[in-house]
């Protein structure tokens, strides 16, 4: 049996995407609608980057960290919408195993590393509400640099040990992902092995993750409510409440999918709404993040009317 299942396993060079099973018609529906809000994503990504990058007004912390969000946002989209896109006009929707592999880890990078990203923006915003007089030495260049980096490290050790455990598994003989793409759900279902420990490590990752992230983020607003309050001038708290609200959006966007998405174990038995809710923060998250910072932030609307 066992030198049955190794030379199973060894057949096992590439892998089938299922993708959305749906007729011919809604699949070509399907790709112009994702291929616009593909197409949308990068533009916006890429011009809210340009923007940053020339407007010497923008040359501050909180900028910083917007234009990497960004950076990620276009980075983790493109990682998994060009193959999907591909794969519904294509008759054999296949992936090479090795090919599988850099998807999964790249996607699994990016994504990591805008969680620790969202949770820094927080912070930085905490630092310049409830600390002003000390904020150009608290988030002084040379710190954004470090947070930025030290979110690039937390994402690679999760990516890291996420490939290691999937990869690791034995896939005898079945080769079809009920997905779009290489997914830890899709790819635990397929193995031949017992999965319970890749399911736990899993878990117990992205419940750490979401939970030391967001515990940092709902702490700074906590604190940065209670200051905003204290500010007399009722024009001061509205523009501070809106500029904040656009990061608490994304937030609320971001993590509510990855919650339901990895963060639960019943996820990883439902593929459809697996497919669905990945849907939207592959293509419709990186859309949404540079029209609600740009939709409510002066700064950068006076940026893009002086370019």
């Amino acid at each position: 049996m066992r030198r049955e299942l190794n030379r199973n396993y060894s057949e096992v060079t590439e892998f089938i995407l299922l993708g959305f099973r749906t007729s011919p018609k809604l699949q070509i529906l399907l790709f112009l609608m994702f291929l616009i809000i593909y197409t949308v994503t990068v533009l916006e990504n890429v011009s809210m980057i340009t923007v940053i990058k020339m407007d010497s007004r923008l040359q501050t912390p909180m900028y910083f960290f917007l234009r990497n969000l960004s950076y990620l946002d276009l980075c983790y989209s493109t990682v998994i919408a060009p193959n999907m896109l591909a794969n519904f006009l294509s008759t054999e929707k296949k992936i090479s195993y090795n090919g599988c592999a850099v998807q999964f880890f790249f996607f699994v990078l990016f994504v990591t590393i805008e969680g620790f990203l969202l949770s820094v923006m927080a912070f930085d915003w905490l630092s310049a509400i409830c600390s002003p007089l000390l904020y150009p030495v608290q988030i002084s260049h040379k710190v954004c640099a470090q947070l930025v980096a030290g979110s690039y490290v937390g994402g690679c050790i999760n990516s890291i040990v996420q490939a290691c455990f999937t990869f690791n598994l034995r896939f005898c003989g079945e080769n079809r992902l009920d997905h779009f793409f290489c997914d830890v759900p899709a790819l635990l279902k397929i193995s031949c092995v017992d999965t319970f420990v890749n399911e736990f490590v899993l878990f117990i990752l992205s419940a750490f993750i979401i939970i030391t992230t967001t515990t940092v983020i709902l702490v700074s607003y906590v604190c940065i409510l209670s200051t905003v309050l204290k500010i007399p001038s009722t024009q001061g708290r509205s523009k501070t409440f809106s500029t904040c609200g656009s990061h608490i959006s994304v937030v609320s966007l971001f993590y509510g999918t990855l919650f339901f998405m990895y963060a639960q174990p019943g996820a990883i038995s439902s593929p459809e709404q697996s497919k669905t809710i990945t849907v939207f923060y592959i293509l419709i998250i990186p859309m949404l993040n540079p029209l609600i910072y740009s939709l409510r932030n002066r700064d950068v609307k006076d940026a893009v009317k002086r370019i």
